[in-house]
């Protein structure tokens, strides 16, 4: 690997302040993603829902987010991230507070009997037009749906700006700041939108955060620049793979085709497939509605908020212990750390599953689901953080962005949605537990292939 730039006086300084911007905003993006979840059990109150109901939306989201970023990322790398963002950025802010006006739609609530599992609706929700709850999940899906779509550019333009300003020797610890970003965007969904649900209407914990996403759109547009060279700084080798010449406008379809003839990017997709059954599945989807039914804690109650900031805080931890492991340690390779990313997975999962055989209660699940996080976050870092600028370039970041997020959504929603609700329903929550292990172990097999891969230089898969 190619040794670091000597960096410009104030030019740290200025990436400070750019990613700063674009990384808060990133964050919104995921609280504005994550609220749907986190609201989950007040979502099935108000509209008298049931789990496959709820799956409906867990299935849209994923699928049209990753048939999204992989439309979008060659248009994210032709216009460039900061615009990318804006636009993504208005969609958001425009579809969140449209869900929150389908309170409207709610006539009459449902009437409820029993506690926890025997909970079940003696009389539905009326709902205008004369839809019935099932009816209803549809349309909240398509609504989703297209929130889905402007969530997309995201991730996308957040690697692709940041692409032009990180050298590859220090994408392992940018990856752990992306790991942060996004933990702080899910402790945001997770932790803080239930409490203003619990103390205002669950409508706002839709349009509170679009109000986050719009300001931090204001502020991008205001002070964020693409480049380096738009700041006034000389441009640098970043050390990465290079398509065309450095100034060369270089045609989308060359772009995508050197990203996917790639055989590196290709496993690392697949990789990234496996960790969006775990991820979508357990850490970053279900799990509020496991401790309401399972332990009886809601959005405002200590467990649940200990577990939302313990899968939080864990999974920074594992960012930046996989991603500076990764630079210092295995010299920018990024799969021997993922690889041991997989395994952590899957010996967690195991033991989340015999925690609660044994009767263990509510604090050894969220000390399970806090150690899974780290694992989780710290290979997804590095994949969405570090490998898709590795891979793809300045050029081509968010195209290789697009492919292993793309993937990873795409593929896993039917399983982390219907599959997970099926499952749930019919033979209840130790199930969900067990069934991604088999993925966390193919991914750390797919990762252990790449071993000694670098995106240039000794290794390097073309």
């Amino acid at each position: 690997m190619s040794a670091p730039p000597e960096f410009a006086p104030g030019y740290k300084w200025r990436r400070v302040q750019n990613w700063m911007i674009v990384g808060l905003l990133y964050a919104f993006f995921y609280m504005t993603r994550y609220n749907y979840t986190a609201l989950s059990p007040n979502l099935l109150e108000a509209f008298g829902w049931t789990k496959v109901d709820l799956s409906f939306l867990e299935t849209a989201m994923p699928f049209i987010y990753g048939l999204s970023v992989l439309v979008n990322a060659p248009i994210a790398d032709r216009i460039g991230g900061r615009k990318a963002f804006l636009i993504g950025a208005v969609g958001v802010v425009v579809f969140n507070i449209v869900f929150g006006l389908c309170h409207l739609l709610v006539l009459s609530p449902p009437v409820y009997t029993g506690e926890g599992k025997a909970r079940v609706v003696v009389t539905a929700a009326q709902i205008a037009g004369g839809l019935t709850p099932r009816q209803l999940a549809y349309v909240l899906s398509g609504v989703w749906a297209c929130n889905a779509y402007f969530q997309s550019f995201g991730a996308l333009s957040i690697v692709k700006i940041n692409a032009q300003w990180f050298h590859t020797t220090e994408r392992g610890t940018f990856g752990a700041i992306f790991g942060v970003l996004i933990r702080l965007g899910l402790v945001l969904g997770f932790s803080v939108v239930p409490l203003i649900a619990a103390a205002l209407p669950w409508y706002w914990g839709f349009w509170i955060p679009a109000v986050g996403v719009a300001l931090l759109a204001m502020a991008t547009f205001l002070f964020v620049v693409e480049t380096p060279e738009e700041a006034g700084f000389p441009a640098f080798d970043t050390g990465d793979v290079m398509i065309g010449e450095p100034n060369e406008r270089v045609p989308v379809m060359d772009i995508i085709k050197k990203v996917v003839s790639n055989r590196a990017v290709l496993m690392i997709a697949v990789a990234s497939v496996m960790i969006g059954f775990v991820r979508r599945s357990v850490v970053d989807s279900w799990w509020p509605a496991y401790f309401k039914e399972v332990h009886h804690v809601g959005g405002e109650d200590t467990l649940y908020q200990a577990t939302a900031w313990g899968i939080a805080l864990a999974g920074i931890a594992g960012g930046f212990t996989l991603g500076p492991l990764s630079d210092r340690v295995f010299q920018s390779r990024r799969a021997p750390v993922v690889a041991i990313g997989f395994v952590g997975m899957a010996v967690m999962l195991g033991v989340f599953y015999t925690s609660d055989i044994l009767g263990l209660g509510g604090v050894m699940a969220c000390i399970c689901m806090a150690c899974l996080s780290f694992f989780v976050n710290g290979a997804h870092g590095l994949i969405g953080g570090a490998a898709s600028m590795d891979f793809g370039g300045k050029k081509g970041a968010a195209t290789a962005a697009g492919l292993f997020d793309g993937m990873q959504y795409f593929f896993a929603a039917p399983f982390a949605g219907l599959l997970v609700g099926k499952i749930t329903t019919d033979y209840g929550w130790d199930v969900w537990k067990l069934w991604p292990i088999p993925f966390a172990l193919i991914g750390a097999g797919v990762m252990g292939s790449l071993w000694n891969v670098t995106p240039r230089g000794k290794g390097a898969a073309h």
